[in-house]
């Protein structure tokens, strides 16, 4: 197939970056436009961005201009960087003029017409594209990605919800520093300390998990009828967030069921054989000291989520740690896949006009 155009808002950000390695290579986009703040736009992006990837910035990336975050450029698919703070406001200016905007930011993912989707898990929300078409009357459309924590958890719980229905949740975080962007959290107040507390991180998680496990019926989602307890720490880890999952289930299930249920687990990507889907989208490690950030996270190439110390809870009825990349699948990894998904079952056209 020839290459789609593609461009990155929020280029020269933490996020942005990752959209360029991640997609220097891809055989299905080209990167066509990066753009960024007023303070980057007229320069190339090699002169723009601090580089903080651990590969070189991409030669044919590096001469492009950096262009202001403005509807205009050269692509039918844009892929967001942007932080919160600006993305609402852009995000739709870009879909309003007939681009498929591929979204990291939180502004748009519980609106009712906008789907979270994770391919393995809900991408029948997809559907709520045509919702959005006739409601917003926007010749493109915007798909979100979770919230960094989000992704990993709703990946665990939906073949054990499928299969056993999942009523309560217990959640406990350790959330590494790239995902707080960059510069990030200062280093005085995170070297040899935990910070129990993230701004607006908690509700995030507890809310798109039932719109992500919840059911499209009649043109919206009814979301799961699952009670979350989230709390969530940041941790001085690089990359890899740990999350302490404990679950109470409505039907009866043994440890061997459990583990059946998510080490057979594939889903849509891997049938479809999306570029960027794992292998295994759910990867169980039975060592007590796995997984670790250190060791597990690049697994898959940072798009599973990778299960261990499954075993029995005196509270409620399993207890498990998850651990995932947050920028790959916790971010950039997400939207790309998101992307291929909507590719690989011909709806790009139909929802973009550009």
């Amino acid at each position: 197939m020839n290459k789609i155009k593609v461009g990155i808002l929020g280029a020269t950000g933490s996020v942005g970056q990752k959209f360029v390695s991640l997609l220097a290579n891809h055989p299905w986009f080209e990167i066509a436009e990066v753009a960024a703040s007023g303070q980057s736009a007229g320069k190339r992006y090699s002169e723009a961005c601090r580089w903080i990837q651990k590969t070189a910035i991409p030669e044919n990336v590096g001469c492009l201009e950096v262009k202001e975050c403005k509807p205009g450029m050269d692509c039918q698919i844009v892929f967001s960087g942007l932080d919160a703070s600006v993305a609402g406001e852009i995000e739709g200016q870009f879909a309003q003029a007939g681009y498929g905007v591929f979204s990291n930011a939180r502004n748009y993912r519980l609106e009712e017409d906008v789907p979270i989707i994770i391919p393995e898990v809900n991408d029948n929300h997809i559907q709520l594209l045509e919702i959005q078409k006739e409601k917003r009357k926007w010749p493109g459309f915007i798909i979100t990605n979770p919230n960094c924590s989000t992704v990993f958890l709703a990946m665990v719980l939906h073949p054990l919800h499928k299969r056993f229905k999942v009523e309560k949740v217990s959640v406990v975080t350790m959330q590494a520093v790239s995902g707080a962007g960059y510069p990030g959290v200062p280093s005085l107040d995170i070297l040899g300390n935990v910070l129990p507390f993230i701004p607006g991180e908690e509700e995030k998680i507890e809310k798109e998990t039932q719109k992500i496990l919840g059911t499209f019926k009649q043109g919206k989602i009814e979301n799961a009828d699952i009670a979350l307890s989230v709390q969530c720490n940041r941790v001085a880890v690089e990359d890899g967030h740990i999350e302490c999952v404990s679950i109470k289930l409505k039907k009866d299930a043994t440890e061997r069921e459990i583990k059946e249920s998510l080490q057979n687990f594939k889903s849509s990507p891997q049938l479809l054989k999306l570029p960027s889907a794992p292998e295994q989208p759910i990867i169980l490690t039975g060592d007590p000291f796995h997984p670790q950030p250190k060791y597990d996270v690049m697994q898959a190439e940072g798009m599973a989520a990778i299960v261990g110390r499954l075993r029995k809870c005196p509270v409620l009825d399993y207890r498990m740690v998850i651990l995932g990349h947050n920028t790959i699948r916790g971010a950039a990894g997400a939207s790309i896949l998101n992307a291929e998904l909507l590719i690989k079952r011909g709806l790009l056209n139909k929802f973009v006009s550009v």
